[in-house]
Formats: C-alpha cells, structure tokens, sequence
C-alpha cells in the first residue's frame, strides 16, 4: 500500500513513529512534511496531503496535527477526500467501512504513539463494507447543489 503523511509542527514525532511503522510493515510511504518541528500551519499540510490522495498518488493519507481538528478539517475541503479523525481502533475500522474514509486524522497532544499505531493498523487492515453505505458515501462526494436538492 502506498500511504502519504503529513503533519503540522505538533505531530512531527507522531509522524516519525508512525512512518517507521508503514515502511516495517513493508508499506510504500510519502512523507509530504514538515521534517522539523519549526512552527507551520496545518491547512498547508492539510492541503498538500488532500491533493496528493486526490491525484491517486496514495492509497491512503494519513493526517496528524496537535489535536487532529484543525488538519482534518482542512483535507476534507477537497472533495475527493474523506478525512476522519479518529481516537480509537474501533473508530478507525468504522472510518473505513461505514465511510470508505481515504484519510485518517490523528491528534498528536491526545493520542499517543502506540494507540496511533494501532488506530492506523485497524484502519489500514477494514476495507469498505459498500451495500447500504454506498449511496451515503456517493453524497459526500456530490456537488453542494445536489446535496441540496435531495
């Protein structure tokens, strides 16, 4: 699988821990940044990783800033991109089978590396359940128009 990471300053070290995790579990990994931990702002990173996933250059995306909040909410601007931040194992597995979710948020100020850890195992290892969740998931990709309209 070929996963992308970005972070903002806050979650460096989460993303350090959790890349060196993908790349032992034999994933391909794209680390889109920041490599220090000097003050940015999470949107540009949010951005970057969104368009990444978008273009089909990853599989997967995985976002990480001081609370997961604010980096979630900037992926999930691009349409093609369905970002859920997560806390638990279990709500990683639901990310990914109720909503097909191609982005995983976590905060690196409320969740530690190990849990991180097994938050992106649990997420990487549930496909899409699709049936009923299908249509579901079709709106969350539709134009604001038709959202509106149904």
């Amino acid at each position: 699988m070929h996963i992308a990471f970005a972070s903002d300053h806050a979650a460096v070290d989460l993303k350090a821990a959790l890349i060196a995790w993908a790349r032992a579990a034999g994933h391909a990994v794209v680390d889109l940044g920041p490599e220090t931990a000097d003050r940015v702002d999470y949107p540009d990173y949010g951005y970057k990783l969104a368009a990444h996933v978008a273009a089909g250059e990853a599989d997967f995306g995985v976002a990480l800033c001081g609370s997961g909040i604010g980096i979630s909410i900037a992926v999930n601007r691009n349409p093609a991109c369905r970002c859920a931040l997560v806390s638990d194992p279990y709500a990683a597995a639901l990310a990914r089978e109720h909503n097909d979710a191609n982005v995983i948020a976590m905060g690196a100020r409320l969740t530690g590396p190990d849990m991180a850890q097994a938050c992106l195992e649990s997420f990487l290892a549930t496909t899409f359940a699709g049936g009923r969740h299908q249509p579901r998931v079709d709106k969350l990709g539709a134009p604001a128009i038709e959202r509106a309209s149904a």
